[in-house]
């Protein structure tokens, strides 16, 4: 296995208080844009299908620190975290559920399709797994370009049941692509826990199969990840090699909506409370930072005020034209 703590890759790795608190307002803006449009769902005001990653804030937005506007995040159907960790663009988000051409993939995808290539989010897609190759082609590239960027496909335990996900682990490998597999293992593919789909909980077992270096972290715990994390991403950026990280995590809602309590065959309440409580991502970063709560009630304050003003943003702002629709069927010369 690789040594991070050897002599060419030891690294200064505390988080600075000024880390902490961009990481903080990262994930502060992910909570409550969220929980906004679980309420705006349940409100009947969003009505495409959202599927919302409430308590699983804290890998994408300790992973914005590292990243480059020239490297490319690839998300899932459940990819508004990721989204707004990389590009803080909160209006396009909001535009973009209510089908609005202000939206940023101009009202075309939803909630689903995102995507902000200028801040380095290459774009998600619902079919599961899906943006897993199309990472690893962006590595390709990346490769044959020379350059130091990388490529990181996001994707969940259920992804590693697709059999395209083990053909990229293989490309990346034989390849040696420069490309980071994040999966965020919250136990729930849908509405099965993993223990009724795999034979162990772990997802690491994969990239051992072939032969990539890999690590299974808290996914959240903001110091720890932050720790690996600046390892991990100067890794494949140094050395043009794949990663695999798992992180373990769990999904405050329902697999779709803004419930908690609708997962069909799954009891996840006595979990949950935990989850919500225990190992809730900011009430443990507070624990460790105690001046940062003072900076969390003013982070709560700022973000609900910018929320509210890009919805209304949001709802003044006009679809798209008819014949816009088909301008993006076919390629024109």
């Amino acid at each position: 296995m690789f040594d991070f703590f050897s002599k060419e890759y030891l690294l200064e790795t505390e988080m600075r208080g000024d880390i902490a608190v961009r990481i903080l307002r990262r994930i502060i803006t992910i909570r409550e844009t969220e929980e906004f449009i679980a309420r705006k769902i349940e409100s009947g005001d969003i009505r495409c299908p959202c599927h919302l990653a409430v308590g699983q804030e804290a890998t994408p937005s300790v992973l914005a620190e590292f990243l480059n506007p020239e490297d490319r995040v690839y998300g899932t159907h459940r990819s508004h975290h990721q989204y707004l960790a990389v590009t803080d663009d909160v209006e396009g988000l909001l535009a973009e559920v209510l089908g609005k051409k202000n939206g940023c993939a101009k009202g075309m995808g939803g909630s689903q399709h995102l995507i902000n290539i200028e801040k380095g989010f290459g774009g998600s897609v619902p079919i599961v797994g899906g943006t897993i190759p199309i990472a690893c082609g962006a590595a390709l590239a990346m490769k044959l370009k020379d350059n130091r960027s990388i490529a990181i496909p996001f994707f969940g335990d259920g992804a590693t049941e697709e059999g395209v996900f083990h053909e990229s682990l293989n490309l990346a490998s034989v390849m040696k692509l420069p490309v980071c597999f994040i999966a965020e293992n919250n136990l729930f593919a849908s509405h099965l826990h993993i223990l009724e789909r795999q034979p162990e909980t772990s997802l690491c077992r994969f990239a051992k199969a072939h032969l990539i270096e890999n690590i299974q972290l808290d996914g959240n715990d903001v110091i720890s990840l932050y720790d690996h994390l600046k390892q991990i991403i100067r890794y494949v950026r140094d050395e043009r090699l794949p990663y695999f990280v798992e992180v373990m995590t769990y999904r405050w809602k329902g697999h779709v909506g803004y419930r908690e309590d609708l997962d069909v065959g799954v009891k996840r309440k006595e979990d949950l409370s935990i989850w919500k409580t225990e190992k809730d991502p900011i009430g443990r970063l507070l624990s460790k930072y105690e001046s940062l709560k003072d900076t969390y009630e003013n982070f709560i304050r700022e973000v609900h005020k910018r929320i509210e003003k890009a919805w209304e943003f949001a709802k003044q702002s006009d679809y798209a034209d008819k014949d816009f629709l088909l301008s993006c069927v076919y390629c024109e010369d």
